[in-house]
């Protein structure tokens, strides 16, 4: 089981990296948000993977660790709201530039030059 989660956060990692560098704005969120899920899950398994164990005090004599728990829920709500803006300004960016390049240069091909 240890195997599928760390090739699984493995993939993720691959998966986001590529997207990162990729020229268009669009896969560079999907990428972000790739990468995040996998710091999510490498979160969640510093917890160590369990089974049967009680996640409310007092119902078991072996309990799981609740703060990896919690920090994979506060990692979700930062990492949703860190999409929301990137997209936001992924949407001004093409707005403004006239293009949904990285860096900008296709309007310049194009014969737009972007002051």
């Amino acid at each position: 089981m240890e195997l599928l989660y760390a090739s699984c956060i493995g993939v993720l990692v691959f998966c986001g990296v590529f997207l990162i560098l990729r020229a268009r704005t669009f896969p560079v969120v999907l990428g972000l948000t790739m990468l995040s899920y996998a710091v999510n899950l490498f979160l969640f398994s510093a917890g160590r993977l369990s089974l049967n164990k009680a996640a409310v005090l007092g119902y078991s004599t072996e309990y799981a660790d609740p703060l990896p728990q919690a920090l994979v829920l506060t990692a979700i709500v930062i990492g949703f709201a860190m999409t929301a803006f990137v997209v936001i300004l992924a949407i001004r960016a093409r707005a403004d530039l006239g293009t949904d390049h990285v860096d900008g240069k296709e309007s310049a091909k194009k014969g737009k030059v972007s002051s």
